[in-house]
């Protein structure tokens, strides 16, 4: 197969997803990254659109990078402005980028609709805008806009768009999917019609609007495009680009084209939630290859199956993108899922077929009632060392009471006080909150703390409350979820009781408890 050329466009048109912006530091760290990975091309962004994306040109250009080649975007020249007057086309040269990517219609309902203006004009609009930016001794990159609309409709014209552009000596052209409509079958007749009619070097830039962006432009890597455009984890307009986290692995280890190396695919993952990270956003758990979920097995055949061979369930290896494989417990675990999330806390129930039985039937007996260990890892460790007895109580609850008072001016004053016994002592503690979770976490510590100096690492992160049966009103079951860190590692507790505060109870003892394991902290006092 060719080689493929990738083109990153995460910090542009990943940036016009909705609630995503990008400050010019984050820009620069996402630059730094992509670089490292082996990113080809970086769009950086649309320096004629605004002063930050300038500014941002300023600082990048001064960026010794490896593998990547810094892009500057744009449109052709205006309607009857000459390329050297027209200000963006000044802007391009000036961002200090030595690549330039232009987009120009390919679609003539966009040239008489959109523009208005005549066909001709739009195709001396792109001649010479190309010619422009090689006179500044430019790669330039054409990106022709809705081409496969266009194609479908006229294609002579959408050609026509195409010529213009390699005739004034343009590097490459780029076949966009804009609205993002088109089937995977029509892109390969249409990139293989092109390749017959052009000898210029192709690429493909697609849309997800009917879930084909990836599919797309794998098609047309087939069918012979050498640059492939997208963005990582397919942030973009709309329902967003191509998701380069799931074309680069299938490029690399579907299609044996080695875009990046080995090495540097194994990032994969940590790329992903890094750029999350810097966006804001939650990573999407179930998103191929580099997913928290993507090489996680709940069934109990399956993890049976990984259990000897990862093969049995997993199309790839997970480490080779950076990923993990994990077995979640769950009323479909069989004994085998049990085992193996058992030696994950070194715990041997191998020789323990009683044991296993009991904490088998007992998960299935909680989660019928409303418990979900697979995002509980802390509270079923606890449950499966309570059953081997290797579990240790910290401190033993004697009762806790929540007292909740909206006064006059309107603020509501919450104050919790717990009675707790450790080691033979009785400690009263009462403590106020901004609600009675946050209360009773404050009275526990301020009850226990001095006694656990390792308390103080741990931290509730998350909370999470669901209604299982929502036809009881507020005599509903709850199911209360914590996460907690403490600073190096993270996990899951779970409640579940009619009562919110109890169920948030007993999430909020499993979370203090099972940090406090893991500090294999002995009590001081």
């Amino acid at each position: 197969m060719h080689d493929i050329a990738l083109y990153d466009t995460t910090m542009r048109d990943g940036a016009a997803r909705e609630g995503v912006s990008f400050t010019i530091e984050d820009k620069l760290k996402i630059l730094k990254h992509l670089d490292a990975f082996g990113i080809h091309y970086v769009e950086g962004g649309y320096p004629a659109s605004n002063p930050k994306d300038q500014q941002f040109f300023d600082a990048a250009v001064k960026l010794e990078l490896e593998n990547a080649k810094l892009v500057a975007f744009g449109s052709t020249r205006r309607a009857l402005v000459s390329a050297s007057r027209d200000k963006e086309m000044r802007a391009l040269v000036r961002s200090g980028a030595k690549t330039v990517c232009i987009f120009g219609k390919a679609w003539d309902f966009h040239v008489e609709t959109a523009l208005k203006i005549s066909l001709d004009e739009n195709l001396f609009m792109i001649e010479e805008s190309v010619k422009y930016l090689k006179k500044k001794d430019l790669e330039v990159i054409f990106d022709a806009e809705h081409f496969f609309d266009a194609y479908r409709e006229n294609p002579n014209y959408a050609l026509q768009t195409i010529e213009a552009a390699a005739g004034a000596g343009v590097d490459w052209v780029v076949l966009c999917d804009t609205n993002g409509g088109v089937l995977s079958h029509e892109v390969a007749g249409i990139v293989k019609e092109v390749r017959e009619r052009v000898s210029i070097p192709l690429g493909i830039h697609a849309h997800n609007d009917c879930e084909c962006a990836v599919a797309n432009t794998l098609m047309a890597v087939r069918e012979g495009v050498t640059m492939v455009q997208g963005s990582i984890n397919g942030y973009g307009e709309r329902c967003g680009n191509a998701n380069l986290c799931s074309v680069i692995p299938d490029l690399v280890l579907k299609m044996n084209i080695d875009c990046v190396s080995r090495e540097n695919l194994a990032g994969l993952t940590e790329l992903s939630h890094f750029v999350s990270e810097v966006a804001n956003l939650t990573p999407d758990s179930h998103q191929p290859y580099v997913g928290y979920s993507a090489f996680t097995h709940k069934g109990g055949i399956h993890a049976s199956g990984v259990r000897e061979e990862g093969r049995t369930y997993e199309h790839v290896r997970p480490e080779i993108v950076g990923n993990i494989q994990r077995v979640v417990v769950s009323e479909l675990s069989g004994k085998s899922t049990i085992t193996m999330k058992a030696k994950e806390m070194d715990i041997d129930l191998s020789d323990s077929p009683h044991a296993l039985a009991e904490i088998l039937n007992k998960v299935k007996d909680l989660e019928h009632v409303g418990y979900q260990f697979e995002a509980a890892d802390g509270s079923f460790e606890i449950l499966i060392r309570k059953e081997v007895g290797s579990y240790r109580q910290f401190f033993q609850l004697e009762s806790f009471r929540v007292i909740s008072e909206k006064r006059e001016d309107g603020k509501v004053a919450t104050e919790a006080t717990v009675k707790i016994h450790v080691g033979g002592n009785r400690i009263i503690a009462t403590a106020e909150g901004n609600g009675p979770v946050n209360a009773l976490d404050r009275a526990l510590r301020i009850a226990i703390g001095r006694i656990f100096p390792a308390l103080s690492d741990i931290e509730l992160t998350d909370y999470k409350v669901r209604v299982l049966d929502e036809k009881k009103g507020t005599a509903a079951v709850t199911r209360v979820l914590i996460e907690t860190s403490d600073g190096e590692k993270s996990w899951g507790t779970i409640g579940v009781s009619e009562n919110i505060i109890e169920a948030s109870w007993e999430a909020l003892v499993d979370s203090i408890e099972f940090g406090l394991m893991h500090k294999k902290q002995q009590p001081h006092g």
